[in-house]
């Protein structure tokens, strides 16, 4: 069977927790948080009893109860996708709504015309039999999101980390999938993979579980490729994610554009597998590991702000990618995602100024946040009653150890507390400059609960401890999609045959990307309001000088190699004169103020 051309990728933490349930029997590929092992069991409480399945409750005392979990969550998915699939193979009838949904979700190909067409139920039956393709049940884990545990407050084995945790979960279960790692490297995380099995080629040389790297640069890539290999572990996939026009958290590089990123990895991609694959080989013959001659295969895919088919279709085909990644619009789609009605209500309505990047996340990295979300709301009033901060229930982002070793979350209530009233205390700082700093403290919100909660709402689900406000992290690509959208309409509107947006003034995605990038660096650069250090100039200048490349690279690509595929051809080039001109206003600025600063100094 011809497989999509696209996947759905992570969103937030509960709102794709299930999405492998609705639609991986259509062959699409598409990933799961596993951030949160309370939202996973509430998860597996409801479809267990939905589906009249036995369920026995992992309390939070049983040992290792996060992994177990998660595992038992993804084995109780990968049954029910079965069943599902099992019952399209069994239908008794062509004019069985779960046929007539599953030709629907199919890719335009010689076999849904061979289905469509078919009037002959036992020749329909053999096709799905030797054709259905399963979509991917892949999961996602935030490499820096890996909260040391305790218990009477002595710290528990690395194992029992929060990442560790929940890659044991996954390892252990029945899934054959792959794994995507994102937020970066982290070594010791990379390290305890070594331990399982499904990550080695087997006796039939395939590897059973896959990893799968979220990356927004070549150097990335091949820095985490080789880490891996060197230990006998082969990445299948680098997928590259637009580091600011994307939805979550925005990891802004140093002013990489997509365009030239993806142009280096279709440059470089025979390089990139060379020289991972010798130190894999290596690794795995140190090891005592076979290797096979069925040489493993390596994917690159993209994702980050696409939102038509041209795009859709130019990025495949001028970057030989492999998958493209549509999160955001994909929010309006109820049979792929879990959206309570008021959230879903607010993204429909969701204009450009509504979606913006914030400073909300108590990670410290930047936010994409939807204005007026509930839980930001609630966060407002808990400031007006002199109560800052947010009860922290579930702890996964209580990573800061400057009041308790222990850590805590900087959008909680006992960290927020005790910060500002050091802040108050601080005879340094004058009134502008403590109030300056205590708002940027309040400002934090409570995510890690928020962005899962939406789930719990939209199934009725106890939401005693999470309370009922919702996060929301759309990409800015969102502000151009109007209302919910069916299934098939949205595959209908990424393969071109309907087109679902009705703002004529979207811009091109990689000038989306390029404004967003110019704004950050005109935010950086007027917040320099102190001295500006030797580093903060080097960085900023290579900042804009690599903007000045990718502008450049684009003049190009849209003169050229994009001439005769998009009518906005003269609107962007047009765009792109702008932009340069002001990010070379911007050096200038950056220059003056340097200057200033030598001449006060």
């Amino acid at each position: 069977m011809e497989k999509h051309t696209f996947h759905i990728p992570v969103m937030g933490i509960g709102y794709t927790a299930d999405t492998p349930l609705k639609i991986a029997a259509y062959g699409i590929d598409s990933v799961i948080s596993l951030v949160d092992d309370i939202l996973l069991e509430k998860l597996r409480k409801y479809y267990s009893e939905n589906n009249h399945i036995k369920y026995i409750e992992i309390s939070d005392r049983t040992v290792d109860y996060r992994a177990l979990r998660i595992t038992a969550y993804l084995n109780l998915m990968d049954e029910l996708i079965q069943k599902k699939i099992n019952k399209i193979k069994n239908i008794t009838s062509l004019e069985s709504n779960l046929f007539k949904e599953y030709t629907e979700h199919l890719p335009e190909s010689n076999l849904k015309q061979r289905l469509q067409n078919s009037t002959n139920l036992h020749e329909v039956k053999s096709l799905l039999e030797n054709n259905l393709v399963q979509g991917s049940i892949d999961v996602n884990i935030m490499t820096k999101v890996d909260k040391t545990n305790y218990i009477n407050k002595e710290a528990l084995p690395i194992e029992f980390n929060d990442a560790h945790a929940a890659l044991r979960g996954y390892a252990k279960s029945n899934l054959k999938s792959s794994i995507v790692f994102s937020a970066g490297m982290n070594p010791r995380l990379y390290n305890y993979l070594e331990s399982f099995n499904d990550f080695y080629p087997n006796e039939n040389g395939e590897i059973i579980k896959k990893i799968i790297l979220k990356v927004s640069d070549y150097r990335s890539a091949i820095i985490q490729g080789k880490y891996l290999a060197k230990k006998g572990l082969w990445v299948s996939e680098y997928r590259i994610e637009s580091g600011l026009n994307c939805g979550g958290h925005a990891f802004a590089t140093d002013g990489f554009l997509m365009g030239p990123v993806l142009e280096e990895f279709k440059t470089n991609k025979e390089v990139l597998y060379s020289t991972t694959y010798e130190l894999f080989t290596k690794a795995l013959e140190l090891k005592g590991k076979k290797v096979y001659l069925n040489k493993p295969t390596l994917k690159i895919s993209a994702q980050g702000g696409v939102g038509t088919s041209d795009e859709h279709q130019f990025l495949l085909h001028n970057y030989k990618l492999d998958s493209i990644g549509w999160g955001s619009p994909f929010l309006l789609v109820p049979e792929a995602t879990t959206v309570d009605s008021h959230t879903l209500t607010q993204l429909a309505l969701a204009k450009e100024k509504d979606i913006y990047l914030s400073n909300i996340s108590p990670l410290g990295i930047r936010f994409n946040n939807l204005r007026g979300n509930t839980k930001d709301l609630k966060k407002a009033e808990n400031i007006y009653k002199n109560r800052p901060g947010s009860a922290c229930p579930k702890k996964h982002v209580a990573l800061n150890t400057e009041f308790k070793k222990e850590g805590l979350c900087i959008a909680s209530r006992e960290y927020q507390y005790l910060k500002i009233k050091q802040l108050e205390n601080n005879a340094e700082l004058n009134n502008v400059q403590r109030d300056k700093e205590i708002n940027k403290v309040t400002e934090k919100s409570c995510i890690c609960v928020g962005l899962g909660t939406s789930a719990l709402l939209k199934y009725n689900i106890d939401t005693k401890t999470e309370g009922t406000g919702v996060s929301v992290c759309p990409g800015p690509n969102l502000a151009y999609f109007d209302k919910k959208v069916s299934l098939t309409n949205m595959i209908e509107h990424i393969y071109g045959k309907i087109n679902l947006i009705s703002n004529k003034h979207r811009p091109h995605m990689f000038i989306k990307e390029l404004n967003m990038y110019v704004d950050y660096l005109s935010e950086q650069i007027t917040d320099l309001t102190e001295a500006i250090n030797v580093q903060q100039e080097k960085s900023l200048t290579k900042f804009s000088n690599n903007l000045l490349q990718g502008i450049s690279y684009y003049q190009g690509l849209f003169t050229f190699t994009w001439k005769n595929i998009t009518s906005k051809n003269s609107v962007v080039l047009k765009e792109l004169s702008l932009k340069h001109q002001q990010v070379l206003q911007l050096q200038l600025q950056l220059k003056k103020n340097k200057e200033k600063w030598i001449l006060t100094s």
